[in-house]
């Protein structure tokens, strides 16, 4: 693992050499000066003969050309005339789109948890407490022995569920979001 991290760092520091073009030959301090010149004098494009300074490309005959708009604002155009109606067979796509979605009664959402113990009589009272603060909520009380749950409603997000959850938070300060399959409402 080291000998590639060293391998690796060499060759980065081969690589950071070339680019910036110092090299380590022995040769006089004017050679390596007009080299080094003659390099960046490449870079930029070449020299033409008898000026300092690198020649610049003439670029305008690559750059495309428009034609000017009219004077005096241009008429409207009337819109374009489609040629190939899919009206008939895209309605009938949506059509069989929303029979398959009437089939569909399950998603996945959130629900309240509300309640989980033993004792029957705590359960059936938290349910009416919570029935009068959210009737249009639908409540589901399970029984696994020896264990009731009351869970409530069925939220497509999690934000609709924290929002019902903080209408019953006084009630259930224990109260949980749970994930689960929720009946969709028709």
């Amino acid at each position: 693992m080291t000998s590639r991290f060293f391998a690796f760092l060499c060759l980065g520091a081969m690589m950071s050499c070339a680019a910036t073009g110092s090299t380590s030959s022995s040769s006089n301090a004017g050679d390596s000066s007009a080299a080094s010149h003659s390099r960046s004098a490449d870079k930029r494009g070449g020299e033409k003969k008898g000026e300092g300074t690198a020649a610049l490309v003439d670029t305008k005959k690559y750059r495309p050309t428009f034609p000017a708009a009219p004077k005096g604002g241009a008429e409207p155009v009337a819109p374009a005339v489609p040629t190939n109606h899919v009206g008939p067979q895209v309605s009938l796509l949506l059509d069989s789109v929303a029979q398959v979605n009437k089939n569909i009664k399950y998603a996945a959402g959130y629900r309240i948890l509300a309640y989980t113990g033993i004792e029957r009589k705590t359960a059936m009272d938290l349910r009416n407490s919570i029935v009068a603060r959210l009737p249009e909520e639908k409540d589901y009380l399970t029984y696994k022995q020896p264990t009731y749950q009351l869970k409530i409603g069925d939220f497509f997000t999690r934000v609709e569920a924290q929002t019902a959850l903080n209408k019953i938070q006084d009630l259930l300060p224990n109260a949980l979001l749970v994930q689960e399959t929720i009946n969709i409402p028709k």
